[in-house]
């Protein structure tokens, strides 16, 4: 048996009994998958995913990566490659491209429920994988060129990167240095070093594609300062022809060091250097225009995504290997026998700290897990619309609401709640001998990867928020009151706690909105005042996690009530019952302490920590 416990159950559970994705399925867009099928597909995912994927995990079982500095070149473990064979031959990934270019139709919501298990299984993997969607933007984006090179990256399997990082510049993409010089040709030559950069070289494709952020030189109207002067670049790590699909020489595209990291270790994270070779790091400019910020924001949404579902991937994996151990390690009497010697040890999970922890874990994963899955639903709305022809901008708006949520809340609460998990197991859970020990190495980099949760924050209150004059929020937390509500009265008010908790929190974060906006506004009298919002971003962002993972856990519960209720359900009893119980925990312990959050956050500082020297810290 592998490391990894999928929860198919609960994938199942929020499909279809709470978010009704087979209302979707079968017509429209995605007239050719019906709800069976995809049933069938979740079914084969999640054991692909146990059996072949997790094989390969553990990484103080696979021989070291080989990096050639010589050649710029990587081999990577027999064992990884069998694992990542077995993912392309599975051929799921195809829902990440669109039909015309080798793909198969099928809604975000499902594309998302199926990426859980390899991102749970085996992240590198997915990691690889996840340059054939950038293949998708090529082909939207591109010229026609460009869409036989998509066309190609598909039908070849290619790698695919986005290369935005450099060594000084960090998350502040505006100041990049790398250029883009015109030739008469109608190529640009590349120049500069970029890092951070994800799956940059390896040899489980015969080609790999970057997608690159640079600023062109001596290009009148582009190359400006800051992020407006950047234009994105297609640049293969071998040249090749269209026309054939043949590969030809080596680009000036070169992998110059592999960072040593701690965790992730399959995933190989790399220096990448441009036009400092033997040849030009040629690259096409994408779509023929100057827009680069703009199309890479397509790529940095499907990773913001991404990273929010590897978060919950790993942290319900970590709780399920928890629970098993819990109730089967042997450790101290019942407490209601303390100081009975004759009293047998029992299971841990009869221990009431343990099912404390236990449950903390359980609700965030599958309440997160549920967040996870209303975002994607989203995703499915905006394609409902664009193929009916219907005004996608209000599914827009909730969409760019709700990624740095998903990304920086369930990434900073997923690598939080591993340690719970680790504690379970007591000092053998600190051991490689469980698997726990290599999720909490290898689940830091989702709180950084692709922008901070000081970044996620500063774009939830000030691009998603404030620009939008509060609107698509203002939608958001209108829904969450109005079933709230709902739950004082309904169901013999069973869930009645759970809206009253619901609400409160509700008011809390509108408070906090509405203090931190007045802030904000004041600021042109007193730039100073900026400090005091900024100070708070990062704490509304979890603040509305909470509250919309309370959200997801509610509306879980009154799906389950009702099942209980009529006698009947598509899941067994004990998933209801487990789910009712969630709501009304995380209602107790973490909606009231989103008011006790705002109580910080909208009261005047103690400290004015702008106004500290330096060197007081």
């Amino acid at each position: 048996m592998t490391h990894y416990r999928s929860n198919l159950a609960d994938i199942r559970f929020g499909m279809f009994e709470v978010f009704a994705r087979d209302q979707v399925l079968g017509r429209g867009p995605w007239a050719d998958l019906d709800r069976s099928t995809a049933e069938d597909m979740l079914t084969a995912g999640a054991h692909l995913a146990e059996t072949e994927l997790a094989a390969s995990f553990a990484d103080d079982r696979m021989e070291a990566i080989d990096f050639d500095p010589a050649t710029g070149t990587v081999h990577m473990p027999e064992a990884f490659k069998k694992s990542y064979e077995s993912y392309t031959a599975a051929e799921w990934w195809r829902m990440d491209v669109s039909p015309e270019i080798g793909g198969i139709a099928a809604p975000p919501s499902m594309r998302w429920a199926m990426a859980e298990f390899p991102l749970g299984a085996n992240p590198a993997i997915f990691l690889y994988a996840a340059g054939w969607p950038q293949a998708e933007i090529l082909h939207q984006l591109g010229n026609a060129d460009q869409k036989r090179l998509a066309a190609l990256m598909t039908e070849r399997h290619w790698g695919a990167t986005m290369v935005l990082t450099e060594p000084d510049a960090g998350s502040a993409v505006g100041s990049g240095k790398t250029r883009a010089v015109p030739h008469p040709d109608g190529t640009w030559h590349l120049h500069g070093v970029k890092r951070f950069i994800t799956s940059a070289e390896h040899d489980m494709a015969e080609n790999i594609v970057h997608f690159v952020l640079a600023r062109p030189v001596d290009t009148p109207g582009a190359g400006g300062p800051g992020t407006k002067g950047l234009s994105l670049f297609v640049v293969p790590k071998y040249h090749v022809d269209l026309e054939t699909g043949e590969i030809g020489d080596r680009n000036g595209a070169v992998v110059t060091n592999l960072e040593s990291k701690m965790g992730l270790k399959a995933s190989v994270t790399c220096e990448l250097t441009f036009g400092e070779h033997d040849s030009p790091a040629v690259g096409w400019l994408v779509g023929d225009v100057h827009d680069g910020i703009a199309q890479m924001f397509e790529v940095v949404e499907y990773a913001r995504m991404l990273v929010g579902t590897k978060a919950v991937a790993t942290l319900s994996t970590a709780y399920l290997n928890a629970l098993d151990y819990a109730k089967t390690r042997l450790q101290g009497a019942d407490l209601v026998r303390k100081g009975d010697r004759a009293a047998p040890d029992i299971a841990i999970i009869g221990h009431p700290d343990i099912r404390r922890s236990l449950m903390n874990q359980k609700y965030y994963a599958e309440g997160m897990r549920a967040l996870v899955m209303f975002a994607a639903c989203v995703l499915d709305d905006i394609d409902e619309a664009r193929y009916d022809g219907r005004d996608p901008s209000a599914s827009i708006a909730r969409n760019d609401l709700l990624l740095p949520i998903v990304k920086g809340f369930c990434s900073e609460k997923g690598y939080s709640l591993l340690s719970e998990s680790l504690q379970v197991f007591g000092g053998s859970g600190y051991l490689r001998d469980y698997p726990v020990e290599q999720y909490v190495r290898d689940s830091k980099i989702d709180t950084i990867y692709e922008g901070t949760t000081t970044i996620q924050g500063i774009d939830l209150f000030f691009r998603k928020i404030r620009r939008d004059r509060g609107q698509a929020l203002d939608a958001l937390l209108g829904e969450l009151g109005t079933e709230a509500e709902a739950m004082l009265v309904s169901q013999d008010g069973e869930l009645a706690g759970v809206g009253h908790a619901l609400l409160e929190a509700l008011d809390a974060v509108r408070g906090t909105v509405a203090h931190l906006d007045a802030l904000a506004a004041s600021s042109g009298d007193r730039p100073e005042a900026i400090y005091g919002v900024a100070t708070h971003t990062t704490r509304l962002l979890m603040m509305t996690g909470e509250l919309l993972v309370g959200w997801m856990l509610a509306k879980q519960a009154v799906v389950s009530v009702a099942a209980l209720h009529a006698g009947s359900g598509a899941s067994p009893k004990p998933l209801y019952e487990g789910k009712i119980a969630a709501a009304r925990q995380f209602a107790a312990e973490r909606l009231t302490a989103v008011v006790a959050e705002a109580a910080v956050a909208t009261a005047p500082n103690q400290v004015d920590l702008m106004e500290l020297s330096v060197e007081a810290f």
